[in-house]
């Protein structure tokens, strides 16, 4: 008996209207079932396959700035997507921790509306030990920055380059 993969995660939220807008039109999920009276979404990346990975109910307790969830991470297809997660979330004023090469993928460290931390990321087939976190800069061509991440690999600087910015409990 084993675990092939993770079926779906979710959050206790605080404003419901307002993570739903920002999973859907930001992230570009989609809902597929909601219930207003109990307070609750089910979102899915690929409705076709998987009826939800992602819920999002009413009943966050927790104050802010409490750490709660780590991070959710979002797999996308393209070094492209990536890109354009990168000028949506500045577009949109989205508070980003971190763009990274992690060696073996490209991500985005981000916070949605109530703090909580997720990331965007493309698997890359290299094989290397983590941690590794190098920053990586998205505003270059696709050629470049494959070039910067590919060059971060052997820099001689630290293996890991951990942030501390934690999400702003103002948003």
């Amino acid at each position: 008996m084993s675990i092939v993969e993770l079926g779906h995660t979710g959050f206790w939220v605080e404003d419901l209207a307002k993570m739903r807008d920002f999973y859907t039109r930001v992230l570009g999920l989609t809902v597929t079932d909601e219930d207003d009276e109990l307070g609750i979404v089910f979102l899915s990346s690929r409705p076709e396959v998987e009826h939800h990975e992602f819920v999002l109910a009413n009943g966050r307790t927790a104050p802010a700035g409490s750490l709660l969830t780590h991070q959710v991470s979002w797999r996308v297809d393209s070094l492209e997507a990536i890109v354009e997660y990168h000028q949506r979330f500045r577009a949109e004023g989205v508070q980003v921790q971190q763009e990274v090469t992690h060696g073996n993928a490209i991500g985005i460290y981000f916070f949605d509306p109530e703090g909580n931390r997720n990331e965007v990321y493309l698997r890359i087939d290299k094989d290397v030990r983590q941690p590794f976190r190098k920053s990586l800069n998205l505003d270059q061509d696709l050629e470049a920055i494959l070039a910067e991440a590919e060059r971060l690999l052997s820099d001689g600087g630290a293996a890991y380059q951990p942030v501390t910015t934690q999400p702003d409990p103002a948003r």
